[in-house]
């Protein structure tokens, strides 16, 4: 008679996702919001709609991508959760919606419950932070897909806006006020390059100092996605916003125009604001052409609002309120032209 063999055999520990679950119900519970109907461990999550006259509710979907490499490296997994929350939130955000539950994907190869609890915390800040409720997600075990300490995370989001309410970026005008706030690093953009230049190129270190940055290279490149939801919404109550374009992956050169009508350009004014030494330091290391230095990393910003000329200092001074304490800047960044014939949606002075 062949010797039995169970599912632990097969590399999946049933009881090892039991510990990470009980973990994980206790930090999502901390999220719950009056909207939520259901408990952690449902087929499914159910969420009350707020009363509004139209409601639409805004979705997106994404991941961390290869910064979680930084993570396996460092054995630093409290923060990655918080950039997937945050990074997801700013996406339905420039559309006007506030968020309203979130879920998460982690599939790894042999499930560690104190790694998966350290994501998840992570998830779990981010989403109270923003108002989020975090109402489930599938952790996922999965021999040979991954290497031992290696996973992905990947998370939705859905919000709500009012109909009426929507920003789509129909109300940008030529000579509106382009309005920038900073990053506070690469985000969760452009660390394929980066590893590549840092790690291959410089033969650098997560743990090397470098004295530039003031930091360990880890610090630097750990930093978590900021959230802009807060600043946006007060511009929207101010009622000074016409659009908002959430700087990512493409950079300000692909994301700018996205919210941009038909025949208008951005102007984008370099000497307005100083590049992040980061920055600085990855297109050296690499003589990075200029073009794909600015369509891979942020460069320093993080988020840019279309604002109508005359109320450019009213909400100056309304995101400077909305922002004091978090080390966030604000600055003019540039207008808003008609577009040039044979250039591009965004023009750099």
């Amino acid at each position: 008679m062949s010797k039995p063999v169970s599912y632990r055999d097969a590399g999946v520990n049933i009881d090892e996702a039991d510990r990470a679950v009980g973990a994980i119900r206790k930090m999502a519970r901390a999220t719950f919001t009056k909207g939520v109907l259901t408990e952690i461990g449902s087929f499914g999550g159910c969420f009350a709609l707020p009363k509004m006259k139209q409601p639409v509710l805004v979705s997106s979907v994404d991941g961390v991508g290869t910064k979680l490499k930084i993570a396996f490296a460092t054995g630093r997994h409290s923060t990655v959760g918080e950039d997937l929350v945050n990074h997801c939130v700013n996406d339905i955000a420039v559309q006007g919606a506030k968020p309203l539950f979130f879920l998460d994907y982690l599939a790894v190869g042999k499930l560690e419950a104190g790694v998966a609890a350290q994501v998840v915390s992570g998830i779990a800040r981010g989403c109270k932070a923003n108002g989020c409720a975090l109402v489930g997600g599938e952790t996922a075990e999965m021999p040979g897909m991954y290497q031992d300490g290696e996973y992905d995370l990947a998370g939705s989001i859905v919000g709500v806006v009012e109909k009426s309410k929507i920003l789509t970026g129909a109300k940008v005008r030529k000579g509106d006020a382009l309005i920038a706030l900073s990053s506070t690093g690469l985000h969760t953009n452009g660390y394929s390059l980066a590893r590549k230049l840092l790690f291959e190129v410089a033969g650098l270190k997560p743990e090397s100092h470098v004295p530039e940055l003031a930091c360990e290279l880890a610090d630097a490149l750990l930093q978590v996605h900021t959230s802009y939801l807060n600043p946006l919404q007060a511009l929207v109550k101010a009622e000074c916003l016409s659009a908002a374009a959430h700087i990512t992956g493409g950079g300000v050169t692909d994301n700018l125009p996205r919210v941009l009508p038909k025949g208008l350009a951005a102007i984008i004014d370099t000497g307005s604001w100083q590049v992040p030494p980061l920055f600085e330091m990855l297109r050296r290391i690499g003589s990075v052409p200029v073009d794909d230095w600015r369509r891979t990393f942020n460069l320093g910003v993080g988020m840019i609002f279309v604002v109508p000329a005359k109320k450019t200092d009213k909400a100056l001074k309304t995101l400077v309120r909305s922002i004091r304490g978090t080390g966030t800047k604000a600055w003019v960044i540039g207008e808003i032209a008609a577009q040039s014939r044979g250039k591009g949606r965004v023009e750099y002075l």
